[in-house]
């Protein structure tokens, strides 16, 4: 199992290695960026599906609309270096709302962070995948398991590391931006050359309702999320680490602000729709405009496959944060604790199981279709986006001088951007599924503070201020529960012996099987061999069960036991075979594990377990220490075997 372990995650690394697996701004936006970039492959078609029942006529709309999105998501950005700046240990949602609004304010930014990562890799999934159906459309009725094994892939690579990741995804990343650069560079140059007629001129006529724009204005939001990644995963940057996310961020936004224009002032001027999601024909816009561009040759086949791979790999920006941001409310006690703990590659593993899981059930939910999940993307992003600028606020607020200015009222218009979007997201797509994201939020939101309170709970109950004091001693009564007179039985008994002045044998026939009654030879087997050594002898007590019942006549007797001496600890030694081979368990019905878990969620504050297990791959030297009458003629017996 390790050494297959070893191939799919890679050798352990050492925690002193931590500063070897940090990156610079190059991998930076390989990691963190693809969830910003993948969304101008999606963003603008989001916006034009909505536009669909204007037909050509709606096409004059993406370029003001896709502006008004620029804008915002300029607005972000720029809020978000000055995040960078303040909180270089990781400025996320939860960090900034946490540290100047609140523990309620900062869980619900980081329950919206977690579900927009969570849809975030839903999306980007279903998005490459239609891409990759749009050039090879007969792979349409396999859309939703190819779905599920880029998931998988996905899952594994991440669990290898930050910097294995990084490597791996910067081909495609790099190849996406060249190749995406190189055609709008040629539709541009085919448009300023004359040679582009698109369709009808009565379409520009059209016009549209302005219900229909806010609506087609929300699903190009679309296009702004993955931008907060930078400010959350701050700490993979190698030091000073404020200085590579700050590089890494205005990068992916500069590349991000001109995939969205140009596609969108291309796809006005060749006056390209969208086709609807998930029927027969369907044909993404990237698709289109390449095709339409470049034709179907070898550039656009480059293109496509492009496209596909940063579209699939574009979930890796939830990877790199979701966990992060699991380890933070585990910190706080709003998740349990193995969230805090990293991995074998120095990555929360749990974190990235568990968010694989649930965009595992999103995409057999939503089938791995793209425009069904559409409504409830974008709402827990900009949710956070409003919670960290409004944090970030009240952050300069207590700060004094001119720069502090400055950036209070570059944060305070990036919350107003933000807040004002989000409004408009959740108007416009709150009856088409957004209701299902805020129903989410809110339910998370409960779930962490149940989570919180119990550990609190937990706190309570087990804090005190007594010192070791002993007091009288009192020894513990020592029960040992037995099927017959075995090796493992008796390694138990002697244990017991060891520690216990008052040891109880207990024995419970249910009738089932022959099993001999060891009431009759109890005093040649333990009282007259203990006797002869000046010891206490253990007592045995015969149990019958009348209804076969193997655990609760023990479970009775022990309970009996902590009434009658509430003074003292019941110490039940459970004895156990260990096999020497994992596929050996399957021949055994594991009373001992199955005991042992009844006793430890039914047993009394007096009950204390002990497990004493019987190595069956060292069967010879426990052998020759059991052997009576000694150990000589133990090592003869097992020579003669």
């Amino acid at each position: 199992m390790a050494g297959l372990a070893s191939v799919l995650f890679g050798r352990p690394i050492a925690t002193s290695r931590d500063e070897g697996e940090r990156v610079g701004p190059a991998r930076g936006v390989a990691i963190l960026g693809l969830d910003a970039l993948a969304s101008a492959a999606y963003g603008p078609e989001a916006l034009l599906t909505v536009l669909r029942p204007l037909g050509l006529g709606g096409v004059r709309y993406v370029v003001p609309l896709t502006a008004l999105v620029v804008v915002v998501l300029v607005a972000l950005a720029l809020s978000y270096r000055q995040t960078i700046d303040a909180y270089p240990d990781g400025g996320g949602a939860y960090t900034v709302a946490k540290k100047n609004l609140g523990t309620k304010a900062s869980l619900l930014a980081a329950v919206a962070l977690a579900l927009d990562y969570v849809l975030n890799v839903a999306v980007a999934i279903s998005a490459g995948v239609g891409a990759l159906v749009s050039a090879v459309p007969s792979l349409l009725p396999h859309a939703l398991a190819i779905c599920l094994g880029l998931l998988a892939v996905l899952v594994v690579v991440n669990l290898r590391g930050v910097r294995a990741t990084g490597l791996l995804f910067m081909v495609p990343t790099y190849l996406f931006i060249g190749t995406i650069l190189v055609v709008l560079g040629i539709g541009a140059a085919k448009v300023l050359g004359g040679g582009v007629h698109p369709g009808p001129p009565a379409a520009s006529t059209v016009t549209a309702p302005a219900w229909l724009l806010v609506r087609a204005f929300a699903n190009g939001c679309t296009a702004m999320t993955g931008v907060e990644a930078v400010s959350n995963g701050t700490p993979i940057f190698r030091k000073p680490t404020e200085v590579g996310a700050r590089r890494t961020l205005t990068a992916i936004v500069a590349v991000l602000v001109v995939l969205l224009a140009g596609i969108a002032l291309l796809a006005a001027s060749y006056g390209l729709t969208a086709t609807e999601p998930g029927a027969p024909g369907y044909e993404s816009l990237l698709s289109r405009l390449t095709s339409t561009i470049v034709g179907r040759g070898p550039l656009y086949y480059v293109t496509i496959a492009s496209v596909i791979a940063v579209l699939a790999f574009s979930a890796n920006t939830s990877f790199a944060d979701f966990p992060r941001v699991c380890r933070m409310l585990a910190v706080d006690r709003f998740l349990p604790e193995p969230f805090v703990h990293r991995g074998r590659r120095l990555v929360f593993s749990h974190g990235i199981v568990v968010l694989g899981l649930f965009s595992a059930v999103l995409l057999v939910v939503f089938r791995g279709i793209t425009d069904r999940l559409i409504p409830l993307f974008a709402v827990g992003a900009l949710s956070a986006f409003t919670m960290s600028q409004i944090g970030m606020v009240a952050h300069w607020r207590k700060q004094r001088g001119r720069h502090a200015r400055r950036a209070l009222v570059l944060n305070a218009v990036g919350a107003v951007a933000t807040g004002a979007t989000l409004i408009v997201v959740l108007v416009a797509k709150l009856a088409e599924g957004a209701w299902i994201s805020v129903a989410l939020v809110a339910g998370m939101f409960v779930v962490l503070e149940k989570v919180r309170a119990h550990y609190d709970f937990i706190a309570r109950a087990t804090a005190t201020a007594s010192s070791l004091a002993l007091g009288p001693p009192r020894s513990p009564i020592a029960v040992v529960p037995m099927r017959r007179w075995d090796a493992i039985a008796l390694k138990a008994m002697r244990f017991a012996i060891g520690f216990a002045d008052d040891v109880v044998a207990v024995q419970v026939l249910t009738g089932d099987r022959e099993v001999d009654d060891l009431s009759s030879r109890w005093d040649s087997l333990a009282v007259e061999p203990l006797a002869a050594e000046g010891r206490k002898p253990p007592r045995l007590v015969v149990l019958r069960s009348e209804y076969r019942q193997l655990y609760a006549p023990l479970l009775d007797f022990v309970a009996q036991l902590e009434r009658d001496h509430a003074d003292r600890a019941i110490a039940v030694i459970v004895p156990e075979l260990v096999e020497a081979h994992w596929y050996d368990h399957l021949l055994h019905n594991h009373t001992a594990s199955m005991m042992k878990a009844l006793l430890l969620f039914r047993g009394g504050p007096q009950t204390v377990i002990v497990n004493v297990p019987f190595y069956l791959r060292e069967w010879g030297p426990e052998r020759i220490r059991l052997a009576v009458p000694g150990l000589r003629r133990g090592k003869r017996l097992l020579r003669a075997r």
